[in-house]
């Protein structure tokens, strides 16, 4: 006998004015919660931490705008040509306008566009090796990732393929009956592990001081994960049936692959 938890919160948390919905809510909590982390790393490192502020906001808008761009170019390249406006904009305008909230952000255009942003930071702002905000800044996003992903559970999107597992979901928001893998969370729970070692390995070794090398293993074990993860997601695109990987995990290997290189490229500089 299958027992599967049926899934069918609402939208958000309404206000009677104004609902604030889960995901964004999701998104408030990770840009909050990278900040103190980002907040303890500078002063127990005795950076001043005036250079939070311009942190902050190159990671919102690098994160908000290229994972939108990424998801436009990676999945949905269709609006570019039936509905631009929607692109930047929380409405569709095609058939009508109507408000829908930042939907479609996808995490490979989200890493292109931290990686460009923290390079700017590092030149512009705080004038240090873009090496050394890579590996402070891995910590925040890791764990930020695990709320997206809550998020994206309590949207009930990004599911998982059906399943008879006792650990599948029905998601009744999509007008099934029949339960899936919550993929949501695995990869929140592939997160979560991957920020406690990171966290571990950053105060407790000397990892840090081979500049690159704990980007390079987040980088690794990032993309490891959501490669295996994959396996029992539902494709967000329709895929060719002689694949025998889907999207999302074509282009996940050479993110995998950069961190390798990164690491050995890291571990030779530190050895000379």
């Amino acid at each position: 006998m299958i027992h599967a938890i049926t899934w069918d919160p609402s939208l958000g948390i309404d206000l009677g004015f104004f609902t604030i919905r889960y995901y964004s809510l999701m998104f408030l909590i990770a840009f909050s919660l990278g900040w103190y982390i980002m907040k303890h790393i500078y002063q127990k490192e005795g950076i001043d931490i005036k250079y939070l502020d311009s942190l902050f906001m190159y990671t919102v808008i690098a994160t908000l705008l290229g994972a939108r761009l990424g998801h436009v170019i990676f999945y949905q390249p269709e609006l570019i040509t039936q509905d631009p406006l929607s692109i930047l904009l929380p409405f569709q305008f095609v058939p009508e306008i109507e408000f829908t909230g930042f939907q479609g952000l996808a995490s490979h255009g989200a890493t292109i566009g931290i990686a460009i942003a923290m390079y700017l930071y590092s030149k512009k702002v705080i004038h240090k090796h873009i090496a050394w905000i890579l590996d402070r800044v891995i910590l925040p996003i890791s764990i930020g990732g695990m709320f997206v992903r809550i998020g994206n559970f309590l949207n009930s999107e990004i599911i998982g393929e059906p399943t008879n597992s006792s650990f599948g979901v029905i998601f009744k928001k999509l007008g099934e009956d029949f339960p899936r893998h919550p993929a949501q969370l695995y990869e929140a729970a592939g997160y979560l592990i991957l920020f406690g070692l990171l966290w571990f390995l950053f105060h407790n070794t000397k990892l840090k001081a081979k500049k690159g090398f704990l980007f390079g293993l987040f980088f690794t074990l990032m993309w490891s994960i959501r490669f295996i993860v994959e396996f029992v997601k539902e494709p967000q695109v329709p895929e060719r049936s002689d694949w025998l990987i889907n999207t999302g995990q074509i282009l996940s290997l050479p993110m995998l692959g950069i961190g390798i290189v990164i690491m050995i490229i890291a571990n030779k500089q530190s050895n000379k």
